[in-house]
């Protein structure tokens, strides 16, 4: 993780975007984090992105969860190819 001023990130965006799919850039405004700056290798990282912030997704692993705790469901072991 590499944290910059937000000054630099005005005139260096393109730059710090490239260095962003290699590690996240924590944008610092007065020396203290003010945001991330997160870059994507792939169009698979974005989707991946979007599907852990997505709610709906969320609340299907939430139930999910749930209902095993709750007995209902199968162990992984127990499913046969």
């Amino acid at each position: 993780m590499k944290a910059v001023a937000v000054s630099l990130i005005k005139n260096q965006f393109s730059k710090l975007l490239r260095l962003a799919e290699k590690e996240e850039i924590v944008i610092m405004r007065h020396g203290k984090p003010a945001g991330v700056l997160l870059g994507f290798k792939s169009e698979d990282d974005w989707f991946d992105y979007r599907l852990e912030k997505d709610p709906r997704f969320l609340r299907r692993i939430a139930s999910a969860r749930q209902s095993l705790r709750a007995g209902k469901g199968i162990r992984i072991e127990e499913v046969s190819e």
